[in-house]
């Protein structure tokens, strides 16, 4: 066999170090047709569409932000597919509602399952189409064996496999409760303070591997920062375009301390702004190493967390008034416009219109079509999409989004997953109606309404008074309402539908140090997370 040169070398370890951490970085060939364009999707978590000053002018934390939406185009009737973590990701990254895709309650510490294999992800469309692609930050899709990031399409991963209050910290921030600190002896008992996990030390992963557990909170922003910035420089380097998933641990809970002398709303305050700074040097990097090809989308997964009083965010004017006067949240958790409502700002220089308001009513699961036609691949074969091909919208060529929006219930009311709630044009309409345990401890009692509630949400943002029954606008709108919610039932029935796995065992509990039920471990070397040093091979998955 002829020997290798010395200049293949390199190309050579690079492409088994990608193999055995993910996908292989090659360098475009010569004379390639025009790159592709590259996307970075930023989801913030528990964010309030009035946290953003663009939104609600009452807010003074995100200048990065609304010089964003400046610079872009601010979408102000955009609604997560679903009020909590694991089903609102799910929808994103397949474009398909829980119903659909077996996604319809939180993976938990324990889950042996998480979105089912057979589900096919906007990060594997992409890959395919020769994307790099990367995923920093909160994944909470399921951590144990394949359901990992690193076996759903993304070259590369770097973050924490569910809630950062799903384990405890050495810094466990402000929460309420507070959570406390992880016990720093391996012989100490585990205890459960609440709802506070403190039975085994958040970890903290770089693809398969746990770099870190616990997670220094303090830091983790600054990490996620970097390595963002590592892979957008690393992708343009290569000639490849890219996807890039952020998703923050901002602003769910627990918070990190603010710096001292912050001015502002105290800590949730310090909060939004130590987000907005990151969302801008994000925004700069693209500028920079995009080549004004990149398009960045700015949203959120659900609503604030209401229960966490000073430490939620601000719903801006969709208070669900008619949910708080009979008790409990109207916020995250539930199918009222302040649970699923969500900040959303588009940014690509050039392409997308600057300063521009759209009211078009779009979904975080439009975002998965869209970039799929934008990057000339192929939507996945034998499944129906809820999410819709909004490039239109996007470039501002018009304001149609969805005539029907379907809304799940996401824990606060009724079974999970199932369609209790939806939006057809102006019209809001509920079959089911509860509130999320509040600030105050109440949780607003299970309603159940045949025939359904109907608010005009042109006249009645804040979902106060439903329309008369008898009133000549009910009548006149509620067999469209029928029909549509019928004919979205069965379009459902017939589909391809997924199911989850949400069995559990503590054997899935990722641990650096699978010995001990409160691990503890270095970064960059554990007991079980890096290369076993006797034979040589990585350790895929530490469990």
């Amino acid at each position: 066999m002829r020997a290798l040169s010395p200049a293949a070398l390199p190309v050579l370890a690079a492409a088994l170090a990608g193999l055995l951490c993910g996908r292989a970085e090659l360098p475009a060939p010569r004379g390639a047709a025009p790159r592709k364009p590259n996307f970075i999707i930023v989801l913030a978590d528990d964010l309030g569409w009035g946290d953003i000053g663009a939104n609600w002018a009452a807010t003074k934390d995100t200048p990065n932000l609304d010089e964003l939406a400046e610079q872009g185009t601010r979408f102000v009737d955009f609604h997560s597919a679903a009020s909590t973590c694991s089903p609102s990701r799910a929808s994103l990254l397949t474009g398909r509602l829980g119903a659909r895709n077996g996604v319809t309650r939180n993976f938990a510490v324990t889950s042996l399952g998480g979105l089912p294999l057979n589900e096919t992800t906007l990060a594997e469309v992409l890959q395919e189409a020769g994307y790099s692609t990367g995923a920093i930050g909160k994944w909470h899709l399921g951590h144990h064996g394949r359901y990992h990031p690193n076996f759903r399409g993304f070259d590369y991963y770097f973050g924490i496999p569910y809630s950062h209050d799903m384990g405890c910290t050495d810094t466990p921030g402000y929460n309420l409760p507070p959570c406390p600190a992880c016990p720093r002896h391996v012989a100490a008992a585990s205890y459960v303070k609440k709802d506070c996990y403190t039975d085994v030390a958040l970890p903290l992963f770089e693809n398969v591997t746990i770099v870190q557990q616990p997670v220094n909170l303090t830091s983790l922003t600054a990490q996620y920062m970097e390595k963002a910035l590592q892979f957008i420089q690393r992708a343009s380097q290569n000639g490849r375009p890219f996807f890039l998933y952020l998703a923050l641990a901002h602003m769910h809970v627990p918070l990190a301390a603010p710096r001292p002398g912050s001015p502002g709303r105290g800590v949730y305050g310090a909060g939004l702004r130590d987000m907005d700074a990151l969302v801008g040097r994000i925004k700069r990097a693209a500028d920079s190493h995009g080549e004004g090809n990149t398009l960045l989308w700015f949203t959120g997964d659900n609503g604030p967390w209401a229960q966490k009083c000073e430490l939620a965010g601000g719903v801006g004017p969709f208070v669900g008034t008619w949910q708080r006067q009979r008790g409990g949240s109207s916020a995250k958790q539930t199918t009222w416009e302040g649970g699923h409502r969500v900040p959303a700002l588009a940014y690509w220089p050039g392409r997308i219109p600057a300063n521009r308001t759209s009211p078009a009513v779009l979904s975080t699961m439009d975002i998965f079509p869209t970039l799929v036609a934008l990057a000339e691949a192929e939507l996945p074969p034998n499944r129906h999409f809820d999410g819709l091909d909004v490039s239109p919208v996007l470039f501002g060529q018009s304001d149609k989004g969805h005539k029907t929006l379907l809304h799940p219930n996401s824990g606060a009311a009724g079974k999970d997953g199932e369609i209790k709630a939806l939006r057809l044009a102006q019209y809001k309409v509920f079959y089911t109606t509860g509130g999320a345990k509040a600030c105050d401890g109440s949780v607003g009692p299970e309603e159940h309404h045949q025939p359904p509630l109907i608010f005009n949400l042109d006249h009645d943002i804040q979902e106060q008074e439903p329309l008369d029954v008898a009133s000549r606008e009910y009548q006149a709108v509620l067999p469209a309402i029928s029909t549509a919610y019928a004919e979205a039932l069965w379009d459902i029935a017939t589909d391809n539908v997924s199911v989850a796995d949400y069995s559990q065992d503590p054997a899935a509990t990722p641990c650096c140090n699978a010995q001990h039920v409160a691990c503890r471990c270095q970064a960059h070397r554990s007991h079980a997370a890096l290369l076993d040093h006797r034979t040589e091979r990585p350790t895929r998955l530490c469990v």
